[in-house]
């Protein structure tokens, strides 16, 4: 499984490497929270929750989990 990185920043060429990277070895949410910690948890509903890290230079990732 691949996580898909949708930019909605318009990300520098640097920075969009530097996570896809960063991205390449995330498989499942615990890969997450071991890279960085989670500032907030957006429930969705009973079944989907957004999990927000903190990234670069201001910038936050929302993981979309179910």
């Amino acid at each position: 499984m691949t996580l898909v990185l949708h930019d909605r920043v318009g990300l520098r060429p640097e920075q969009r490497v530097a996570l896809e990277a960063a991205l390449a070895s995330q498989q499942i949410l615990q890969d997450v929270v071991r890279w960085r910690m989670v500032v907030s948890v957006v429930v969705q509903d009973e079944y989907t929750h957004d999990v927000i890290v903190p990234w670069d230079d201001g910038l936050f990732l929302a993981y979309d989990t179910t």
